[in-house]
Protein backbone atom coordinates (compact mmCIF):
# COMPACT_ATOMS: atom_id res chain seq x y z
CA UNK A 1 0.00 0.00 0.00
CA UNK A 2 1.59 3.01 -0.96
CA UNK A 3 0.76 6.52 1.34
CA UNK A 4 1.66 9.06 -0.76
CA UNK A 5 -1.59 10.72 -2.07
CA UNK A 6 0.68 12.93 -4.76
CA UNK A 7 1.70 9.47 -6.18
CA UNK A 8 -1.89 8.50 -5.85
CA UNK A 9 -2.79 11.46 -8.20
CA UNK A 10 -0.14 11.62 -10.38
CA UNK A 11 2.20 8.47 -10.78
CA UNK A 12 -0.77 5.70 -10.83
CA UNK A 13 -3.18 7.67 -13.15
CA UNK A 14 -0.11 8.24 -15.69
CA UNK A 15 0.52 4.74 -15.53
CA UNK A 16 -3.13 3.66 -16.00
CA UNK A 17 -3.62 6.12 -18.73
CA UNK A 18 -0.31 4.55 -21.07
CA UNK A 19 -1.94 0.88 -20.26
CA UNK A 20 -5.41 2.07 -20.92
CA UNK A 21 -4.14 3.33 -24.49
CA UNK A 22 -2.38 0.25 -25.65
CA UNK A 23 -4.42 -0.58 -28.86
CA UNK A 24 -5.08 -4.28 -28.96
CA UNK A 25 -7.28 -3.93 -31.62
CA UNK A 26 -4.71 -2.18 -33.76
CA UNK A 27 -2.01 -4.68 -32.67
CA UNK A 28 -4.17 -7.92 -33.47
CA UNK A 29 -4.72 -6.66 -37.05
CA UNK A 30 -1.26 -5.53 -37.62
CA UNK A 31 -0.13 -9.29 -36.76
CA UNK A 32 -2.16 -10.41 -39.31
CA UNK A 33 -1.33 -7.68 -41.94
CA UNK A 34 -4.52 -4.82 -41.94
CA UNK A 35 -5.00 -1.95 -40.32
CA UNK A 36 -7.89 -1.84 -38.38
CA UNK A 37 -8.33 1.57 -38.99
CA UNK A 38 -8.38 1.52 -42.75
CA UNK A 39 -10.80 -1.42 -42.89
CA UNK A 40 -14.97 -2.80 -41.60
CA UNK A 41 -16.19 0.82 -39.92
CA UNK A 42 -12.68 1.80 -38.67
CA UNK A 43 -13.21 1.82 -35.11
CA UNK A 44 -10.33 -0.24 -33.23
CA UNK A 45 -12.21 -2.09 -30.48
CA UNK A 46 -13.42 -6.05 -30.80
CA UNK A 47 -16.59 -5.55 -33.07
CA UNK A 48 -14.46 -4.15 -35.76
CA UNK A 49 -11.48 -6.99 -34.57
CA UNK A 50 -13.47 -9.62 -35.13
CA UNK A 51 -15.12 -8.17 -38.54
CA UNK A 52 -11.70 -7.97 -40.10
CA UNK A 53 -9.69 -10.54 -38.16
CA UNK A 54 -12.03 -12.76 -37.46
CA UNK A 55 -14.78 -13.61 -34.76
CA UNK A 56 -12.41 -15.21 -32.17
CA UNK A 57 -9.99 -12.59 -32.34
CA UNK A 58 -12.54 -10.30 -31.85
CA UNK A 59 -13.36 -12.24 -28.35
CA UNK A 60 -9.78 -11.99 -27.53
CA UNK A 61 -9.52 -8.28 -28.35
CA UNK A 62 -12.30 -7.92 -25.94
CA UNK A 63 -10.92 -9.55 -22.77
CA UNK A 64 -7.64 -7.72 -23.68
CA UNK A 65 -9.34 -4.53 -23.25
CA UNK A 66 -11.26 -5.92 -20.27
CA UNK A 67 -8.00 -6.39 -18.91
CA UNK A 68 -6.12 -3.38 -18.93
CA UNK A 69 -9.26 -1.71 -17.09
CA UNK A 70 -9.61 -4.44 -14.91
CA UNK A 71 -5.91 -4.80 -14.02
CA UNK A 72 -4.85 -1.13 -13.02
CA UNK A 73 -8.42 -0.38 -11.59
CA UNK A 74 -7.74 -3.60 -8.99
CA UNK A 75 -3.88 -3.09 -8.59
CA UNK A 76 -4.73 0.99 -7.70
CA UNK A 77 -7.72 0.21 -5.29
CA UNK A 78 -4.94 -2.01 -3.41
CA UNK A 79 -2.12 0.34 -3.70
CA UNK A 80 -4.27 3.54 -2.27
CA UNK A 81 -6.01 1.19 0.56
CA UNK A 82 -9.64 1.87 -1.10
CA UNK A 83 -10.98 -1.75 -1.10
CA UNK A 84 -13.16 -1.65 1.61
CA UNK A 85 -17.00 -1.07 2.28
CA UNK A 86 -16.24 2.37 3.06
CA UNK A 87 -13.14 3.94 2.03
CA UNK A 88 -12.47 7.73 2.23
CA UNK A 89 -13.75 10.55 0.12
CA UNK A 90 -9.76 11.26 -0.99
CA UNK A 91 -9.09 7.57 -1.54
CA UNK A 92 -12.44 7.48 -3.79
CA UNK A 93 -10.75 10.40 -5.83
CA UNK A 94 -7.75 8.80 -6.56
CA UNK A 95 -9.18 5.52 -7.29
CA UNK A 96 -11.22 7.32 -9.87
CA UNK A 97 -8.58 8.95 -11.19
CA UNK A 98 -6.87 5.85 -11.78
CA UNK A 99 -10.14 4.35 -13.29
CA UNK A 100 -10.55 7.63 -15.40
CA UNK A 101 -7.03 7.16 -16.85
CA UNK A 102 -7.32 3.77 -17.91
CA UNK A 103 -10.83 4.58 -19.95
CA UNK A 104 -9.17 7.74 -21.22
CA UNK A 105 -6.13 6.15 -22.33
CA UNK A 106 -8.75 3.91 -24.73
CA UNK A 107 -11.12 6.25 -25.16
CA UNK A 108 -8.10 8.86 -26.54
CA UNK A 109 -5.12 6.52 -26.79
CA UNK A 110 -1.27 8.48 -27.21
CA UNK A 111 -0.21 5.87 -29.17
CA UNK A 112 -3.21 6.80 -31.81
CA UNK A 113 -2.93 10.35 -31.94
CA UNK A 114 -5.22 10.57 -29.45
CA UNK A 115 -8.13 8.44 -30.82
CA UNK A 116 -9.41 5.12 -29.67
CA UNK A 117 -12.96 2.68 -29.21
CA UNK A 118 -15.54 3.46 -27.27
CA UNK A 119 -14.96 2.70 -23.74
CA UNK A 120 -17.21 -0.31 -23.38
CA UNK A 121 -15.12 -3.36 -22.93
CA UNK A 122 -12.67 -1.26 -20.84
CA UNK A 123 -15.22 0.34 -18.80
CA UNK A 124 -16.15 -2.77 -17.97
CA UNK A 125 -12.78 -4.28 -16.31
CA UNK A 126 -12.69 -0.70 -14.68
CA UNK A 127 -16.01 -1.31 -12.78
CA UNK A 128 -15.20 -5.01 -12.25
CA UNK A 129 -11.85 -4.34 -10.78
CA UNK A 130 -13.06 -1.62 -8.22
CA UNK A 131 -14.06 -4.07 -5.76
CA UNK A 132 -15.90 -4.15 -4.05
CA UNK A 133 -17.93 -1.05 -4.55
CA UNK A 134 -18.62 -0.99 -8.33
CA UNK A 135 -18.32 -4.92 -9.15
CA UNK A 136 -21.49 -6.01 -8.45
CA UNK A 137 -23.60 -3.26 -10.26
CA UNK A 138 -20.89 -4.31 -13.20
CA UNK A 139 -21.61 -7.75 -13.39
CA UNK A 140 -25.05 -7.07 -13.36
CA UNK A 141 -24.85 -4.41 -16.05
CA UNK A 142 -23.22 -7.01 -18.15
CA UNK A 143 -26.05 -9.50 -17.51
CA UNK A 144 -28.07 -6.85 -18.48
CA UNK A 145 -26.08 -6.11 -21.71
CA UNK A 146 -26.40 -10.07 -22.39
CA UNK A 147 -29.94 -10.05 -22.30
CA UNK A 148 -30.81 -6.80 -24.22
CA UNK A 149 -28.39 -8.65 -26.94
CA UNK A 150 -29.78 -12.09 -26.77
CA UNK A 151 -33.36 -10.41 -27.54
CA UNK A 152 -32.77 -7.36 -29.23
CA UNK A 153 -29.63 -8.56 -31.53
CA UNK A 154 -28.37 -5.35 -31.40
CA UNK A 155 -24.82 -4.69 -29.83
CA UNK A 156 -25.02 -0.97 -29.75
CA UNK A 157 -28.60 -0.80 -27.98
CA UNK A 158 -27.45 -3.45 -25.57
CA UNK A 159 -24.31 -1.39 -24.96
CA UNK A 160 -26.05 1.85 -23.97
CA UNK A 161 -28.88 0.08 -22.18
CA UNK A 162 -26.44 -1.74 -20.19
CA UNK A 163 -24.26 1.47 -19.34
CA UNK A 164 -27.45 3.20 -18.23
CA UNK A 165 -28.44 -0.03 -16.46
CA UNK A 166 -25.35 0.31 -14.20
CA UNK A 167 -26.25 3.57 -12.80
CA UNK A 168 -29.17 2.06 -11.86
CA UNK A 169 -27.68 -0.73 -10.18
CA UNK A 170 -24.81 0.86 -8.61
CA UNK A 171 -27.32 2.94 -7.04
CA UNK A 172 -29.10 -0.59 -6.03
CA UNK A 173 -26.34 -2.12 -4.41
CA UNK A 174 -25.32 0.96 -2.64
CA UNK A 175 -28.57 2.63 -1.79
CA UNK A 176 -27.43 2.37 1.93
CA UNK A 177 -24.22 4.81 1.78
CA UNK A 178 -24.71 6.89 -1.57
CA UNK A 179 -24.24 9.89 0.62
CA UNK A 180 -20.70 9.31 1.56
CA UNK A 181 -20.33 7.49 -2.28
CA UNK A 182 -20.75 11.08 -3.92
CA UNK A 183 -17.33 10.48 -6.07
CA UNK A 184 -18.28 6.71 -7.02
CA UNK A 185 -21.84 8.11 -7.64
CA UNK A 186 -20.58 10.95 -10.41
CA UNK A 187 -18.47 8.76 -11.64
CA UNK A 188 -20.81 6.06 -12.52
CA UNK A 189 -23.02 8.80 -14.35
CA UNK A 190 -19.71 10.18 -16.41
CA UNK A 191 -19.32 6.78 -17.44
CA UNK A 192 -23.17 6.56 -18.41
CA UNK A 193 -22.89 9.62 -20.54
CA UNK A 194 -19.67 9.17 -22.34
CA UNK A 195 -20.74 6.02 -23.20
CA UNK A 196 -24.25 7.36 -24.62
CA UNK A 197 -21.91 10.02 -26.56
CA UNK A 198 -19.84 7.66 -27.89
CA UNK A 199 -22.40 5.71 -29.18
CA UNK A 200 -24.55 8.68 -31.02
CA UNK A 201 -23.98 7.38 -34.27
CA UNK A 202 -25.70 4.23 -33.43
CA UNK A 203 -28.61 5.78 -31.76
CA UNK A 204 -29.11 7.71 -34.95
CA UNK A 205 -28.78 4.45 -37.42
CA UNK A 206 -31.14 2.61 -34.42
CA UNK A 207 -33.60 5.41 -34.84
CA UNK A 208 -33.35 5.37 -38.51
CA UNK A 209 -33.81 1.43 -38.57
CA UNK A 210 -30.11 0.80 -40.35
CA UNK A 211 -28.58 -0.71 -37.66
CA UNK A 212 -27.56 -3.81 -38.67
CA UNK A 213 -27.93 -6.28 -36.02
CA UNK A 214 -26.13 -9.74 -35.40
CA UNK A 215 -26.29 -12.70 -37.34
CA UNK A 216 -27.40 -10.18 -40.31
CA UNK A 217 -25.76 -9.75 -43.89
CA UNK A 218 -23.57 -7.87 -42.37
CA UNK A 219 -21.56 -7.94 -38.35
CA UNK A 220 -23.52 -6.01 -36.20
CA UNK A 221 -21.75 -2.04 -36.00
CA UNK A 222 -19.00 -0.50 -34.11
CA UNK A 223 -20.71 -0.97 -30.40
CA UNK A 224 -19.29 -3.58 -28.75
CA UNK A 225 -16.09 -2.25 -29.41
CA UNK A 226 -13.82 -1.87 -26.30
Amino acid sequence: MIETPVIWFTVLPAAAYLIGSVPFGVLIAKARGKDLRQAGSGNVGATNCGRVCGRPWGYVCFLLDFAKGFGPAMAGGWLIGAMTARPEVLQQAAWLAVAAGCIGGHVFSVFLGFRGGKGVATSLGVVVGMYPLLTWAGLAAFGTWLVVVLISRYISLASIVASIAFLAWFCFFNAAQLGGLWPLLAFATAIVTLIVVRHRGNILRLVKGTENRIGGRRAATDAWRG
